[in-house]
């Protein structure tokens, strides 16, 4: 499955952005879809998840309370609303997908580029 992010752009502290991460085809019940960023000289970092079956989510610290996971099985789609940006939130941003009884990622996308300016 190739995974392909849209939606990342230049935005200034408080504000918001929608992240879409497509799916070439079909993700089967079993699979987990999440977001991860990685900044410039820091490591990747986990943003959230979502469980394409029960839909339960999970996110990281930083972000909690202030982005929303969500899905669409029909269309293969996961979002990312995230909202009251701040400087920290600059990074690219990937989607992955991977089973769920499995740590390792079998697809991520190419990224998408979030700039959040003070």
């Amino acid at each position: 499955v190739q995974l392909v992010e849209s939606g990342g752009g230049s935005v200034q502290a408080g504000g918001s952005l929608r992240l879409s991460c497509a799916a070439s085809g079909r993700i089967l019940p079993g699979n987990v879809l999440s977001w991860y960023r990685q900044a410039p000289g820091k490591e990747r970092e986990f943003v959230a998840s979502i469980a394409w079956s029960s839909g339960h989510t999970e996110y990281g610290l930083s972000v909690q309370g202030r982005f929303t996971i969500s899905k669409n099985n029909d269309k293969n789609m996961m979002f990312l609303e995230m909202n009251s940006l701040k400087p920290e939130d600059t990074a690219t941003y990937y989607c992955g997908r991977r089973l769920v009884y499995v740590t390792d990622y079998a697809d991520w996308g190419p990224g998408t580029q979030v700039t959040v300016s003070s």
